[in-house]
């Protein structure tokens, strides 16, 4: 789900729109399957805050992490334009920093970015990629993006590599846009870690017992989501996981679908997959999983990809 930005991505929204246009996009609609989420999520969080003495360290902490990656999923769907046609509107629907570590217009920008599917997978174009560029890199840093590409290391190293490399770029950018952004977010996470102190939960517990681990299980999406590949579509995975991870990153294990149709919701993502999925099966040229866990299972050693792009 987050990666790192390489550079300023600033897209607009009209380029990207072009590609929405599909029978899920065309005509007004109550899209009453995301309010009905939105309301699933944010309540969640809530009563679960509200609820932490009762519910205790152990389970009030659990539902915690899973709500907050659930956010980040609906944050994700949130960027491409529902349950309403306002952009600001879903931007304040999302603009709350459950999740802590990245603003929301950050990831709105990078993963507009991320969705020209030319540019899908390369260094320096998409601002997804987990891979480097071809040349001299340190052994060290190497060795380090090596273990970051296996499955312990990217759900234990892969949020803090990705959280400080987008401050680092951050602070390249270094203008009135980016600055505003970071210091709302600030203000932000303050106020809400103030408020969870006064509800009984510690600040630094939230970021690394909770924030941390939301970050770490959205990455098992993102894992092996994407691979180099000559042919655009080759290059996204159709994952046919079971019930509680698809609803989880709300369909986004069919990411050809998505990529291909980044306007549909995430409740028709599903349905469309299986009225053709011998096609998309097809397209993917065989980047095909069957679920998560034995996914991460063979890569507990072996990395996912390689450190290097092969053609970038």
């Amino acid at each position: 789900m987050y990666r790192t930005p390489q550079h300023a991505m600033r897209p607009s929204c009209a380029a990207h729109t072009k590609r929405t246009t599909t029978p899920d996009s065309v005509g007004a609609r109550f899209e009453w399957q995301t309010w009905l989420l939105i309301a699933t999520i944010y309540g969640g969080w809530t009563g679960t805050v509200l609820g932490w003495h009762s519910l205790g360290p152990l389970l009030g902490t659990s539902l915690l992490i899973v709500f907050s990656c659930w956010y980040m999923s609906l944050q994700h769907e949130l960027i491409h334009g529902h349950p309403t046609r306002s952009q600001r509107l879903n931007t304040l629907l999302g603009m709350a920093p459950l999740a802590v570590w990245y603003p929301y217009p950050v990831y709105r920008d990078t993963h507009l970015a991320h969705h020209h599917d030319d540019s899908l997978t390369l260094p320096g174009s998409d601002p997804e990629s987990y891979y480097l560029r071809q040349g001299k890199t340190p052994t060290r840093w190497r060795a380090i993006v090596r273990w970051r590409n296996t499955a312990p290391g990217r759900l234990l190293l892969g949020p803090a590599l990705g959280w400080f490399s987008t401050l680092a770029g951050a602070y390249r950018q270094r203008d009135h846009r980016t600055a505003l952004i970071w210091s709302s977010h600030l203000l932000l996470v303050t106020a809400l870690l103030y408020g969870l102190w006064r509800a009984g939960i510690h600040p630094l517990h939230y970021l690394l017992g909770v924030a941390y681990p939301a970050l770490s299980l959205a990455m098992v999406r993102s894992f092996y989501e994407h691979r180099a590949q000559p042919a655009p579509a080759a290059r996204s995975v159709i994952n046919e996981a079971a019930l509680p991870w698809r609803l989880l990153f709300l369909n986004l294990n069919y990411h050809l679908v998505h990529h291909q149709h980044p306007g549909v919701a995430w409740y028709r993502l599903r349905p469309l997959f299986l009225a053709r999925r011998a096609h998309y099966l097809q397209q993917c040229a065989g980047f095909h999983e069957t679920g998560y866990l034995p996914l991460l299972w063979r890569h507990r050693r072996q990395p996912v990809i390689s450190e290097f792009h092969p053609f970038a």
